[in-house]
């Protein structure tokens, strides 16, 4: 069942990824993570509930701008992200909903050596 709903997610998510590729000024989006297969995400120590095992989520850097800078542009946009994590100021984490019908909760958070926390 993971499988078929990642399926059915991966193209809304690319579409999303191609909505805020233009929110930040048509810069390249560079996915260090996507759709993760159970044994993969095992390997990097995520729970299985993750957004990336539904083929909601992705790990992104952008070159010329910090992940921090990528963060905010998320924040400011109007588009319909579910979650958005600034992670270890290496990369920026965005989810969006498992159904298309759901209205985002556009969670903000931190993620570092400090620990998990609400993006301030």
């Amino acid at each position: 069942e993971v499988l078929v709903n990642a399926v059915a997610n991966l193209p809304r998510l690319a579409d999303f990824l191609e909505q805020l590729k233009v929110v930040l000024g048509n810069k390249p989006i560079i996915i260090n993570s996507g759709f993760r297969s159970e044994a993969v995400n095992n390997s990097v120590g995520s729970s299985n509930k993750s957004d990336h095992r539904r083929g909601c989520a992705a790990d992104i850097r952008v070159p010329g701008m910090t992940p921090d800078e990528v963060t905010k542009a998320i924040i400011a946009s109007a588009l319909p992200y579910q979650q958005v994590i600034r992670e270890f100021d290496r990369w920026t984490h965005v989810a969006i909903t498992t159904n298309e019908s759901d209205v985002p909760s556009k969670s903000k958070l931190i993620i570092d050596k400090a620990g998990t926390r609400l993006y301030a």
